[in-house]
């Protein structure tokens, strides 16, 4: 893969990200590739996930959502950089973007479109509600997502993979219509930690195509897959991960809201 060998540049930072979040480009004989770049060095400790480990949980998505032929998760590695050992992902850029061009970079959509806060008498047919609330101005507002597919995917993967921190701004546009989602630093904890703003699909039974993927994955996780997230995770996290998968079929439903903070903030 061409992010793993390339001479890694870094261009600029992302400021509104909590840990470094860096803008960079990876060159090699074929040509730039752009991308971010999160080194170890720069991840904030957090109390309930082990330090520097987010860079290798990013990976670890990445390997999952590949395992799935999803591909929610753009291609991710781990790699050394100026700063260090970190996680590399493809950056989204539009099309005919110039990766070298710092100064006119283009920053994707959030959401894609497809997860919005909206006035609360204004959810469309087709969106479904994920909470009611108030802005800044008291006035009634409403979390909403589409029900579409691609988003849909992306809920499924993020129930696999624990994902503590779905925001709006994670779930972003790619090529020719793919949608994918980004940050997964907070993924793979062994307590059930699922934040997300999609939980519009929460309670609805498991699509055929869906349970068919989620059954290759488990026996893809007892296997190779298993082995490669044994590299990157700890064997009681890769366990708990199998475990979600077999629980997601075994329920045959995507899983409701319980308890409280199940919903990252800010949303977006």
């Amino acid at each position: 893969m061409r992010l793993a060998t390339g001479e890694l540049r870094i261009l600029g930072r992302l400021a509104d990200a909590s840990n470094a979040t860096l803008y960079a480009t990876v060159t090699t004989g074929e040509g730039e590739l752009a991308c971010v770049y999160k080194p170890v060095s720069g991840e904030r400790p957090l109390w309930d996930f082990p330090d520097e480990t987010l860079a290798r949980r990013e990976v670890a998505a990445y390997a999952v959502s590949a395992a799935t032929g999803w591909h929610v998760v753009p291609p991710t590695v781990l790699r050394d950089g100026p700063l260090g050992p970190g996680s590399v992902q493809l950056w989204l850029q539009q099309d005919g973007a110039d990766p070298a061009d710092a100064d006119e970079v283009v920053l994707p959509a959030p959401g894609a479109g497809l997860v919005d806060i909206v006035p609360l008498r204004r959810v469309e047919p087709g969106w479904l509600t994920v909470l009611e609330a108030e802005d800044g101005a008291g006035r009634p507002v409403a979390l909403v997502h589409a029900d579409d597919p691609r988003l849909r995917r992306v809920a499924v993967l993020d129930v696999v993979l624990n994902n503590a921190d779905r925001k709006g701004g994670h779930v972003l546009p790619g090529w020719s219509g793919a949608v994918h989602g980004v940050d997964h630093g907070l993924t793979f904890h062994e307590e059930p930690k699922l934040r997300t703003v999609l939980w519009g699909f929460g309670g609805s039974p498991l699509r055929p195509d869906e349970r068919e993927v989620l059954g290759a994955l488990a026996a893809d996780l007892g296997g190779r897959l298993g082995e490669l997230l044994g590299d990157l995770l700890s064997v009681e996290e890769v366990v708990a991960t199998l475990e979600r998968v077999e629980r997601l079929l075994s329920v045959d439903r995507l899983p409701r809201p319980r308890g409280h903070r199940t919903i990252p903030w800010p949303p977006f």
